[in-house]
């Protein structure tokens, strides 16, 4: 039996390297948690036991989730979004859960001697099978960059309603476990709690709430300020506990009231990391609820749980985004992305596991089923776009007539821009290439801004630069540059790639967050690199210069310099505390002081190997020397170092070493 201390390090460290492992296999770390609940828990290695301890530290990871998700819900942003929350999203939770119930009754019938599921049971497993997970979808959507398209926004409504039906079924679920001839009574009396203790929270909350975090944060300490974060959000947690709710029902209603007030973007990045590594462990005993030889021995049924469900939700979201007015690739579309299981599924199976509302048996099948389906939701997404196109014809005239659209309007431009994405910086290109009488055309996936954009006449379709057909239509062979103007660079290296195809000849300008990927774009085959903080960077260090009394010519000569060397003198900068999130292949400088045992002491800099890294600067003394190949280092030499993490501590150890 471990101490409470080696199981904290066994739980670390079996969760540091289970997330290292999916990274790598670019999954979400979320499967990695569940994998290292398989593989430690009782049912496999036997590591680590499932103890009650172990369960509460879990529940305040989904104290701290629910509390995130409340954040989320600020009243303007679900009042434009309800047709799609409200309408497709109520409709998919409440027939998924009808549904669930159904299956469970005609199983029960057909299969009386094999198994039993009252319809507690099934309404239970339904609310699971109801969520999709947030994480991965998100996490998807947002690296190609169809947030903003019409499936996007689709998926993201009933996304939100399902994070929101959470807050219901918890206290449904668990007032399902009572004496059934009083079960409307124990319904009603558990609503009736809840709406009493949210009413005094909404309402007397909705007032202390501002005029509290006020005063805290003027008191100007950071402590001070997580310290009231944690005691508001567990508060909360701790008054809806009292009143016979649930913890995480609290915690939700403490971030709806945070997200009225102009303090919610600190909060957000203050509670992750409490968020995150709690709901890791949360995830790592739901693995450890898995026992694998029940699985393996009953692989096809698993395998049946994992097929029905993901046939069953992709074919009721489909249908249900059709006829809410979507097209049938848009509806598909949406389908797929939610036929999986969700973080929230696991949080409503464990309350169902731990209230004996299943049977364990079933839970363990269910369990299994849930992590194949989200394993499978990442290939499924990125495949959606062939499988729409390969089963609906209508998506094939459809994406025909606008490419079609797209051609009609560049067919009498030559040597015009292909501006991709029209987002605030692509209309401000358009606008200054429009002053300048310089012909463009804009590609976007936001429908709303295209139509808009079109209306005011601005020279913009509907369209994905990431797709060789669009730029055919958009002219590629006639256009004289093309010009990314968002900064993704997972999405700027697969349009450069089609252009490299298409007309490798012609320039692409590309913009970039910072110049961690600037040798990677322009291999890639990107004329220019525009790394937005470095050309920040620039202009504020050349306002400065300006006023300082630098003449302007002097000034625009350093700054076409820094240009011209692509930014090799501003590349890397020290790392202090607030930059440990950073990229580790991030450039970064750093600073080793020679001492007289030193091994790079009377050697010259042509001499050292220092394998991925570079000498920016030597400090001697007072002066500052180059680096140059003949240079003879030093005792007491101050040598710069400029590279990646990994790279700047070799150089390090052989510097010193």
């Amino acid at each position: 039996m471990f101490s409470p201390l080696e199981l904290t390090l066994l739980l670390l460290g079996s969760a540091v390297l289970g997330v290292v492992a999916f990274r790598m296999l670019h999954l979400p770390p979320m499967l990695g948690y569940l994998a290292v609940g398989i593989l430690i828990g009782p049912h496999a290695l036997g590591l680590a036991s499932d103890s009650q301890a172990t369960h509460g530290l879990a529940e305040f990871g989904v104290v701290f989730l629910m509390f995130s998700i409340g954040l989320e819900f600020s009243l303007p942003k679900l009042k434009s979004m309800r047709a799609d929350v409200f309408g497709l999203g109520l409709a998919q939770v409440v027939l998924t859960i009808a549904a669930t119930v159904l299956f469970g009754f005609l199983i029960e019938r057909a299969l009386p001697p094999f198994i039993h599921l009252s319809w507690q049971a099934t309404f239970a497993l339904g609310g699971a099978l109801a969520m999709s997970s947030t994480a991965i979808v998100v996490k998807m959507l947002t690296e190609r960059l169809e947030l903003e398209s019409e499936h996007g926004r689709k998926i993201i409504g009933i996304l939100l309603f399902q994070d929101l039906a959470v807050v219901p079924l918890l206290i449904m679920i668990p007032a399902l476990t009572k004496n059934p001839d009083n079960l409307l009574v124990t319904l009603g009396w558990a609503t009736l709690k809840a709406v009493l203790v949210l009413s005094v929270l909404l309402v007397f909350g909705q007032k202390l709430m501002r005029g509290w975090f006020t005063i805290v944060v003027k008191r100007r300490s950071q402590e001070l300020f997580m310290l009231n974060l944690l005691l508001v959000t567990l508060g909360a947690a701790w008054i809806t506990e009292r009143a016979g709710l649930s913890l995480a029902l609290g915690a939700f209603v403490a971030g709806m009231l945070i997200s009225e007030t102009e303090y919610r973007h600190q909060v957000e990045e203050d509670i992750k990391p409490f968020r995150d590594v709690l709901l890791g462990l949360f995830f790592i005993t739901v693995g450890m609820l898995l026992n694998v030889r029940i699985v393996l021995d009953n692989w096809w049924l698993v395998l049946v749980l994992l097929v029905f469900p993901v046939l069953m939700k992709f074919a009721l979201i489909a249908g249900l985004a059709k006829l809410f007015g979507a097209s049938d690739g848009t509806a598909m579309r949406t389908g797929l992305a939610l036929a999986q299981a969700g973080e929230f599924g696991f949080v409503l199976l464990n309350v169902a596991g731990g209230m004996e509302l299943v049977d364990p048996f079933v839970i363990q099948v269910v369990l299994a089923s849930m992590v194949l389906s989200m394993l499978a939701a990442p290939f499924l997404i990125e495949q959606s776009d062939k499988l729409v196109l390969k089963f609906s014809s209508n998506e094939w005239m459809m994406q025909s007539l606008n490419l079609t659209k797209i051609a009609a309007r560049t067919m009498s431009t030559q040597k015009h821009v292909i501006v991709a994405g029209f987002g605030r910086s692509g209309q401000s290109l358009a606008t200054l290439l429009q002053e300048e009488g310089i012909d463009y055309h804009a590609l976007d996936l936001d429908p709303s801004r295209v139509q808009e954009a079109q209306s005011a006449g601005a020279s913009v379709s509907y369209g994905d630069a990431g797709r060789r057909e669009s730029l055919i239509a958009a002219g590629i062979y006639r256009a004289s540059a093309l010009v990314i103007t968002y900064a993704s660079t997972h999405s700027a290296l697969k349009v450069l790639h089609l252009v490299h195809e298409l007309a490798p000849t012609l320039p692409v300008i590309v913009r970039s967050h910072d110049d961690s990927d600037l040798d990677r774009l322009k291999a890639a085959g990107a004329a220019e690199v525009v790394p937005e903080l470095m050309e920040g960077s620039l202009m504020l260090a050349s306002h400065a210069l300006v006023m300082l009394g630098v003449p302007l010519r002097r000034v625009v000569h350093r700054v076409q310099a820094a240009r011209e060397e692509r930014y090799a003198s501003l590349r890397g900068y020290f790392h202090g505390i607030s930059d440990v999130g950073d990229d580790a292949d991030t450039a970064r400088l750093h600073s080793v002081t020679l001492t007289d045992v030193s091994g790079a002491v009377g050697r010259t800099v042509a001499d050292l190997e220092l394998d991925g890294a570079e000498i920016a600067a030597i400090r001697r003394g007072k002066d500052r020397l180059e680096a140059s190949a003949d240079t003879m280092l030093e005792a007491g030499d101050v040598i710069v170092l400029r590279g990646n993490a990994q790279a700047v501590a070799r150089a390090e150890h052989r510097l010193q070493g």
